[in-house]
């Protein structure tokens, strides 16, 4: 399955990916300005980049083969697509309980306080493996301008 990797040492925390993502899971997709001015709630990102100094990188879910979020969800609302491999929570069954956010070995799932208080994680941009609305590529790694995030099936070095 192609995950995103963020690679720091490219990383100038512009927060690009923050901003297209936050945009692209809002009421306007394909508009920035509306989907931060024009939205009642300002849309949330579901990546999130860690800075320190001069050190930053991105840090989003990484729908791991065995995620324990999934088994921790009290209500099934996150799931694993087992044909995809994306792990993506239902906003509608999710009661907000964080539970997830406690099972989440790499701190990549948030709550989303704007409106109506569920767990918010990376989807890949994708709502179901029948999306064909879906980029092909994540947002967030289409428009990071120093490719320091990538789409591919592992990093070097790591096997599947």
């Amino acid at each position: 399955m192609k995950r995103v990797y963020a690679r720091e040492e490219v990383c100038v925390g512009c927060k690009l990916c923050e901003v297209y993502c936050a945009a692209a899971h809002s009421e306007y997709p394909k508009d920035i300005v509306k989907a931060y001015l024009k939205q009642k709630t300002k849309p949330v990102p579901r990546i999130l980049v860690e800075d320190n100094l001069s050190i930053s990188f991105a840090l989003q879910c990484r729908h791991c083969d065995e995620a324990p979020c999934t088994k921790a969800c009290i209500t099934g609302a996150m799931q694993k697509d087992l044909v995809t491999g994306i792990v993506r929570n239902d906003e509608d069954r999710c009661v907000g309980c964080w539970t997830c956010i406690l099972a989440c070995p790499f701190g990549a799932i948030r709550r989303d306080n704007q409106g109506h208080k569920v767990a918010s994680k990376c989807d890949l941009c994708s709502s179901g493996a029948d999306d064909l609305d879906a980029p092909s590529v994540p947002v967030c790694v289409q428009n990071c301008p120093n490719r320091a995030l990538q789409f591919m099936d592992s990093i070097l070095g790591e096997e599947e």
